[in-house]
């Protein structure tokens, strides 16, 4: 198990739900150069560990048919990782926040809850036990950055302050303001919603940070993936794309400017 350390607050875990392991196994060891080690997880079958190198990325399992009725599409999971999950989970719904999934142990590696904050975006906290997390973060093939959009901003910047400590600062990007979530260090970011997003729901993007935008979108493409955005400046940040992956789950990639720090 990875013994890297996160601090309660922070990203900690990324995990993938497909409808096709393999398909998912072979998208993206040949996007990022990940490996994959299938681990035993009692009866929920086989869960997949993603590493680069002898580091942990993140995770991958089957969907469900209990998901699959829910209407759960295929989807990129961002975790936070806590002290305490049932304490947690309370002041989730002390702020207005809703319980998805309760607390529950998942073997000896650690206790988990499924949360959706005021606004309906859905996030996973961590307490740690045996799995401590991922092996790093903003190295290429790693989580560099996640982000929040939301129809309301300022619901949302008071409930992840409320719960998690975060502190946040604002920049008007001329069209839109963006909000940058730090925890002693910046790690995501919150973006609104308008009528261009049409029906899409609230939800956390997962970033992981590549050498190439352009290469990878590229080669996202050729391994069955859409680019549903194509790479595009960020000015001062660096080159990001969006992509489906050929099951439909969403995730970013981004190539950081020499002097970028995700």
């Amino acid at each position: 198990m990875s013994e890297n350390k996160h601090i309660p607050g922070s990203f900690c875990w990324v995990e993938l739900t497909t409808t096709d392991l393999a398909g998912a196994k072979h998208f993206y060891s040949e996007l990022f150069g990940w490996s994959t080690s299938d681990q035993p997880a009692g009866d929920h079958g086989v869960y997949t560990m993603f590493l680069k190198g002898e580091r942990q990325v993140g995770g991958l399992f089957q969907r469900t048919d209990e998901m699959a009725a829910q209407g759960i599409p295929p989807n990129w999971m961002g975790y936070i990782a806590v002290e305490d999950v049932d304490k947690s989970v309370a002041k989730v719904r002390e702020l207005g926040g809703q319980v998805v999934m309760a607390p529950m142990e998942v073997m000896e590696e650690g206790r988990m809850a499924v949360i959706s904050d005021p606004t309906g975006a859905v996030v996973s906290l961590w307490q740690a036990l045996k799995h401590r997390g991922a092996g790093g973060f903003g190295d290429p093939g790693f989580l560099c950055w996640s982000e929040l959009a939301t129809r309301d901003t300022d619901t949302a910047e008071a409930f992840y302050q409320g719960v998690f400590g975060w502190t946040n600062t604002k920049q008007d990007m001329g069209t839109f303001v963006y909000t940058t979530f730090s925890h002693q260090h910046p790690f995501g970011g919150m973006m609104a919603m308008d009528e261009k997003w049409g029906d899409a729901p609230p939800h956390w993007m997962q970033y992981f940070a590549v050498v190439d935008c352009k290469d990878s979108a590229r080669r996202a493409a050729e391994l069955g993936g859409n680019v549903c955005v194509p790479p595009t400046e960020i000015p001062q940040v660096g080159t990001f794309a969006v992509i489906n992956d050929p099951q439909g789950a969403t995730f970013t990639i981004l190539q950081l400017l020499p002097q970028g720090d995700c």
